[in-house]
């Protein structure tokens, strides 16, 4: 089974080559400041793709789906769309959660600790697919400048609780790419640089 996975396309998904796969997943920041018009294009693109399952969430950058979530998902129905909830897609788990640590008052922010926290702790163990927006500490969350953005906590419940085979985020737009490790897979699937522009491919998960 393949599953490919992307992240971040910010707007741009009409430059997006997207390769075939059993499932497509998107996490989140699908629009540039989550306007209406913009969610309505995504999805219009979004629809129109051959993948015959399809998983989302939202991004900090998808206001609508804070400020209106039933009119937001209502333009993505028949897709599988997950905010601190899990589907099983052809026999997997996959759970999504959007929010990140509190980042210039964004949509889905939270500040660091208990509220963070929180959501975390509603993540179920065993898992197959974790999808959030932002990154667990030291994972594909390095900006240009050097600096681990991640969530520790986040981290902590992967590692500790949850373990599933792959975690998928985006959000730290310049450290895509795929850590290893002995339980878990990290993949970082943002599709846009850290100056909005679409050169990174969406990923397979190969399962």
């Amino acid at each position: 089974m393949k599953v490919c996975v992307m992240a971040d396309t910010h707007g741009f998904h009409d430059s997006v080559a997207v390769p075939e796969a059993d499932i497509l997943v998107h996490a989140g920041d699908f629009s540039m400041s989550g306007t209406l018009a913009e969610v309505s294009d995504f999805a219009r693109w979004w629809k129109a793709l051959p993948h015959g399952r399809k998983v989302l969430i939202a991004g900090n950058h998808d206001w609508l789906f804070q400020r209106d979530p039933a009119l937001a998902r209502s333009l993505l129905e028949g897709s599988v769309f997950l905010e601190d909830s899990q589907a099983e897609v052809l026999g997997l788990r996959i759970y999504g959660s959007p929010w990140t640590p509190w980042f210039f008052d964004w949509a889905f922010n939270l500040p660091r600790g208990p509220d963070l926290r929180a959501k975390w702790d509603l993540i179920p163990a065993g898992v197959d697919i974790l999808v959030t927006h932002g990154p667990p500490y030291g994972r594909g969350d390095q900006t240009r400048r050097g600096e681990k953005t991640g969530c520790r906590d986040l981290l902590e419940a992967v590692q500790a609780r949850v373990k599933p085979r792959w975690h998928v985020f985006g959000h730290i737009h310049e450290d895509y790419g795929v850590t290893r490790e002995p339980c878990t897979t990290f993949v970082n699937a943002s599709v846009c640089s850290f100056s909005y522009e679409p050169v990174n491919k969406p990923l397979i998960l190969d399962l």
